[in-house]
């Protein structure tokens, strides 16, 4: 009798604990990048443990890359689709295009189980949260008066410099197709910021 309800006693205990377990929010490394807080975020499945985390993470870089997802007053002053490479030796070296590239670098991220920058960390990798201050290059109304040819040389070189994932982010947002990839909605957005205002920015 007693071995039996100190088996009950032990099997409730667990599930406790692995429902305790389920429900802890995974803490992210200071600067975080911004692939690893869209990551985490599209993991919680209620709305409120989205928009807190946001608002945890919130970083200038992130809100702008919500806003010009999300804000359809953001216009995007670049060609819609694929992105392809910046010079004719890199179409000879690689086949497809940059976003191709992309593509299959973070595929084989997934496979590996390794988000790691890895050697990349010695070439110098930069990062959205370092880079988004260009992100107005790209907008309607940001720097009208730059070459289409000068602003498109200036976004492959930015994905280029990026992480793969940072990358793909970029070019997602690019084309506000970002909930293609990561559970986030204007909704869950606009909860967490509610100082933003959305409309009227071309």
């Amino acid at each position: 009798m007693t071995t039996t309800t100190q088996k009950k006693t032990t099997n409730k205990s667990k599930a406790t604990s692995t429902t305790e377990k389920s429900t802890v929010v995974e803490s992210l490394p200071n600067n975080p990048l911004a692939f690893e807080i869209f990551d985490l975020i599209s993991r919680q499945r209620s709305k409120e443990k989205k928009v807190e985390l946001l608002q945890k993470y919130n970083h200038d870089s992130i809100r702008a890359l919500l806003i010009w997802n999300f804000d359809e007053s953001v216009v995007t002053m670049l060609p819609d689709g694929p992105v392809p490479y910046s010079s004719y030796d890199d179409q000879t070296v690689h086949s497809g295009t940059l976003s191709t590239k992309i593509s299959e670098e973070v595929r084989a991220m997934y496979e590996s189980g390794s988000f790691s920058l890895g050697v990349s960390d010695t070439q110098a990798r930069t990062t959205i949260r370092k880079e988004f201050k260009h992100f107005y290059h790209f907008i309607k109304g940001g720097n009208d008066s730059m070459s289409a040819i000068r602003r498109e040389s200036m976004f492959i070189n930015l994905l280029q410099g990026l992480h793969p994932l940072e990358a793909e982010i970029i070019c997602l947002v690019k084309d506000k197709k970002l909930e293609e990839k990561y559970k986030i909605s204007k909704e869950v957005v606009s909860e967490a910021f509610p100082q933003i205002k959305w409309g009227g920015r071309s």
